[in-house]
């Protein structure tokens, strides 16, 4: 039986980040994937939905190429070439990282693992065991799936999750999309961008639930301006499949409402890969089905690990990639700094994009703050008014006491580039002072950063007042 420091059980962006780092440090590493390497966010989430958004965008910017004075006659898109590119990125990326794999001298074993008892991994292929390897060591990043809803069970022909919402042959004239969090309104996003109907249903009361109030209010009216409907404390009754689609009766508090969509998106929710990983042999604990883990992503089981979807949330590729690192250098005895939850942006790649960090207005009141709150339109920032892209508002939250950077909320274009700074900001433990004194380059979009934070100590230049 072959023997490894490490065994790494999925190759998403948490599991190939802990391989690469944990060979970088010098120890014996595999890691067991039986798909993809780079998991779910590389071949069906994070990345090919961006290369589809993209050219969603470029295709709305040519459209209205004559805002800036550039004639476009004519303009179509091809959707077929549209999705071969989304793929084509993908495939590139992932023959990435198997060149990492093999240049970093790390094993890759094809296959389903499973913990087998004695710090040993079974491999199977399909119902069959191949093999086994031993480990010192083990970290499990076997990610999620999509949830579904009774009624709602994926068919690959009218019902879709986000893989098939990607792979598609046409465009559907008309789109249900069930649930408002990241992946819904992206993907709601993408297809309005395109011409197609789209409605977007809630359960809760607002779209965004993660997001901060305002932020999501300000989201809500942009999406509907642009023609996407959105059904807020809704619930699906009853779907029946029809010639044109679905049949689906939706209801909410004004009461029931049959309507035909051509296709349905459930993006309702996540459910942790734990089911057949072998942890039912284990001291290994669950929390509403996914791992629970110290701040080293330390198990209940002496030496092995958890990391990314399968833990707590947030549920984002970098948390992943992070926790890999950090997973790793506990196994190495290096000194390891415990991850910061608060220090984790958000994004969301919609249009207007979204993007956050730290506590909401509501979460750092409700935490006992005395805050004081800045806030800066896009229409009142010259890059943002030379590049046609005035919608939008950077908000940021302050401790009043100590002026520690509490949390930061933004709408706009390429705020997703933006919050990079404020997670700068919140790890060195900024207060109000060092953002005040930092020279922001000009003309940019990033000065909204410092002028919302001028904002918020009464210090405005170029706004006659906080919004």
């Amino acid at each position: 039986m072959e023997k490894f420091d490490v065994v790494i059980i999925g190759a998403g962006p948490g599991g190939y980040v802990a391989a690469i780092r944990a060979a970088q440090l010098g120890l014996k590493t595999a890691v067991v994937e039986k798909e993809h390497l780079g998991g779910i966010c590389l071949n069906w989430g994070c990345i090919p939905t961006k290369a589809l958004l993209r050219s969603a965008e470029v295709y709305h910017l040519a459209k209205h190429s004559n805002e800036f004075g550039v004639e476009c006659q004519n303009v179509k898109f091809d959707f077929s070439k549209i999705i071969e590119r989304s793929r084509q990125i993908s495939k590139k990326l992932a023959d990435g990282i198997s060149q990492l794999m093999k240049k970093n001298k790390i094993t890759v074993i094809n296959g389903t693992g499973k913990l087998a008892g004695k710090m040993q991994v079974a491999i199977f292929d399909q119902e069959k065991e191949i093999k086994k390897v031993e480990a010192k060591n083990i970290i499990l990043a076997t990610g999620v799936r999509a949830k579904t809803l009774p009624g709602l069970e994926p068919d690959s022909d009218y019902i879709w999750t986000y893989k098939e919402a990607m792979v598609l042959q046409k465009m559907p004239k008309s789109l249900l999309v069930v649930g408002s969090g990241a992946i819904g309104i992206e993907f709601a996003s993408f297809y309005n961008m395109l011409g197609v109907e789209v409605t977007v249903i809630e359960i809760a009361d607002r779209i965004l639930g993660a997001e901060d109030e305002e932020i999501a209010a300000i989201a809500h009216k942009s999406f509907e301006k642009r023609g996407i409907k959105i059904v807020t404390n809704a619930q699906i009754k009853e779907s029946k499949k029809v010639k044109a689609g679905s049949e689906v009766i939706i209801t909410t508090k004004q009461g029931e409402n049959k309507s035909t969509f051509e296709k349905i998106i459930v993006a309702a929710g996540i459910v942790p890969n734990t089911e057949a990983i072998g942890l039912e042999n284990t001291k290994i604990q669950l929390h509403k089905g996914f791992i629970k883990t110290n701040e080293y992503c330390q198990t209940d089981e002496a030496n092995i690990y958890a990391i990314g979807d399968l833990t707590s949330p947030p549920w984002l590729a970098h948390k992943a990639s992070h926790e890999a690192v950090i997973a790793v250098e506990k196994i190495a005895n290096q000194n390891v700094h415990p991850l910061d939850r608060k220090n984790i942006p958000g994004c969301t790649y919609c249009y207007p994009q979204i993007a956050s960090i730290g506590y909401t207005e509501k979460q750092a009141r409700e935490a006992g703050f005395d805050v004081k709150i800045g806030k800066f339109p896009f229409i009142g920032n010259g890059k943002a008014i030379a590049m046609g892209e005035t919608e939008g508002m950077v908000k940021i939250i302050y401790d009043k006491k100590t002026g520690e950077l509490l949390g930061a909320h933004l709408i706009g274009a390429e705020v997703t580039e933006m919050v990079q700074g404020f997670a700068i900001a919140k790890t060195l433990e900024s207060t109000e002072q060092e953002i005040i004194q930092t020279i922001f380059p000009h003309p940019t979009m990033s000065e909204m950063m410092h002028e919302a934070t001028l904002a918020a100590f009464n210090r405005a230049i170029h706004i006659s007042s906080n919004l």
